[in-house]
């Protein structure tokens, strides 16, 4: 039975890359959406005193702020570095908390990043530790 060499790279280092991707994308998406939490309050189905948060502004604010780490963490994983990964956890997490706050105001969305934001925390978790080889 042949055994794999530690310094061989495995299929499953696609699944860290697949996060690296994702967490980019899930970053635009956050842009996105904070953008329009705040230049354009009217466009969510519910008010914002049905929700959890004070307003739009300060919610767009925070998702956008989300965005911003979540592309920064996304390049830092795709170098294959640690930190990435461990940032990339954290804020997928923070990311999915979010979205389970603002799923009054807009629930398709909210639990398409969801998904997306477990999908992230699954593959840097599990298979995160073969990125190692792409930093070398």
């Amino acid at each position: 039975m042949a055994t794999r060499n530690d310094n061989e790279m495995s299929g499953w280092v696609g699944w860290g890359v697949f996060a690296g991707v994702v967490m980019f994308i899930a970053g635009v998406f956050s842009l996105v959406e904070g953008f329009v939490a705040l230049f354009k309050n009217t466009y969510y189905v519910v008010g914002a005193e049905k929700l959890l948060v004070l307003n739009y502004t300060s919610w767009g604010w925070v998702h956008i702020i989300l965005g911003i780490l979540l592309i920064a963490a996304g390049g830092s994983v795709l170098k294959g570095n640690m930190f990435g990964r461990v940032v990339g956890v954290f804020i997928a997490l923070l990311s999915a908390v979010a979205n389970l706050l603002f799923l009054p105001a807009y629930p398709v969305w909210s639990i398409l990043i969801i998904i997306i934001d477990f999908l992230v925390i699954y593959a840097l978790t599990v298979h995160g530790h073969e990125l190692k080889m792409l930093e070398e």
